[in-house]
């Protein structure tokens, strides 16, 4: 088999991605950005979809260029069904229906979540099986047993909110400009993550909540403003270090309970939240007291990126799984 030259698509949220892999090389990986949503604080579904039309056709002629690859080289298209809005997901959905339907060629549909484990396989160094993935973003949580580039196993995720939503929402108490995950990792990296305490979960098993800390949050600044209108500003750092140490406490608490039941060194992070510099940070550390070999994607493959969705495709590609015409976006698509 010659190696596949694949096109890849991304729109489950509010990210445009288009991205060009040979191989098992990604060779263009585009993403356009909607600032649309900075007026409302959060991702408007409706204004997303939208803006995916907008920039659908534009991303994915830049992906071709970068690349130069011509549409009469590719092998297949791929595309992400799931999870992620609807609306955005059909603009995905549609275009890469069209595009292999008119080019003649095999369609793949790729699942977001698994794509994010599989963006360790981009770049070196990568992971050996079976490894552990923390996989962390705006809509999940989960700890995921990966026996090979296309069997994975839940072992654990958030009974509740995500903890990427939990740092965007506290965020928004706290008045930082969205988005507020990151603007929360920037301000704590100038805070003592010791100057507040909040609750760490207690779930069975590996499973998550963080619910409880949003509450938590929600109380304490309540309660400190009440006596001091000036206490956030004035204590904003050691607030979100001391938000950031317990969310990350949270996480790792399950993820070291996992490795150490199953006996696994090889340890993952992937999505959105693995861009946060205290949690990779804290990962390292926490490598060397348990001697584990720990893999963190470069940065432009953790947030949503149509690259992590090409590598999917293409060990897809070589199974020979493939999609028909009839498939459509399914929003909670698990793994």
């Amino acid at each position: 088999m010659t190696e596949p030259t694949i096109l890849a698509i991304e729109s489950s949220c509010d990210e445009t991605s288009a991205a060009v892999i040979r191989g098992g090389k990604v060779l263009s990986n585009i993403v356009a950005t909607q600032a649309v949503h900075e007026l409302y604080g959060g991702v408007v579904p409706e204004l997303a979809s939208r803006a995916h039309q907008q920039n659908i056709i534009p991303v994915v002629t830049q992906a071709l260029l970068t690349a130069n690859v011509a549409k009469s080289e590719l092998n297949a298209v791929a595309f992400t069904r799931g999870p992620g809005l609807l609306g955005a997901l059909l603009v995905g959905c549609s275009f890469a229906k069209s595009f292999a339907l008119g080019l003649g060629i095999p369609l793949i549909e790729v699942n977001h979540m698994q794509a994010h484990i599989l963006a360790h396989f981009i770049d070196d160094p990568k992971p050996a099986f079976p490894f552990l993935c923390l996989t962390v973003s705006g809509g999940h949580t989960q700890v995921v047993l990966v026996k090979s580039h296309l069997e994975m196993e839940i072992l654990g995720q958030t009974t509740d909110d995500a903890v990427g939503e939990a740092f965007d929402k506290i965020a928004k108490m706290l008045g930082l400009a969205y988005p507020g995950g990151p603007m929360l990792d920037k301000t704590a990296a100038q805070g003592n993550p010791d100057a507040f305490s909040f609750p760490v979960s207690n779930m069975p098993g590996y499973d998550f909540s963080f619910s409880g800390i949003k509450t938590s949050v929600l109380y304490f600044l309540r309660d400190k403003t009440k006596a001091a209108p000036a206490f956030v500003q004035e204590n904003m750092a050691d607030i979100c270090a001391s938000v950031q140490k317990t969310l990350i406490k949270t996480l790792l608490k399950k993820l070291k309970q996992a490795a150490a039941d199953l006996g696994i060194r090889e340890i993952a992070i992937a999505g959105g939240v693995s861009a946060n510099t205290g949690l990779r940070h804290t990962l390292q550390e926490e490598a060397k007291k348990h001697n584990w070999n720990v893999y963190i994607p470069a940065f432009q493959y953790c947030t949503d990126n149509a690259g992590m969705i090409a590598i999917s495709a293409h060990y897809q590609y070589l199974k020979g799984d493939f999609a028909t015409q009839y498939v459509s976006p399914e929003p909670r698509m698990r793994i």
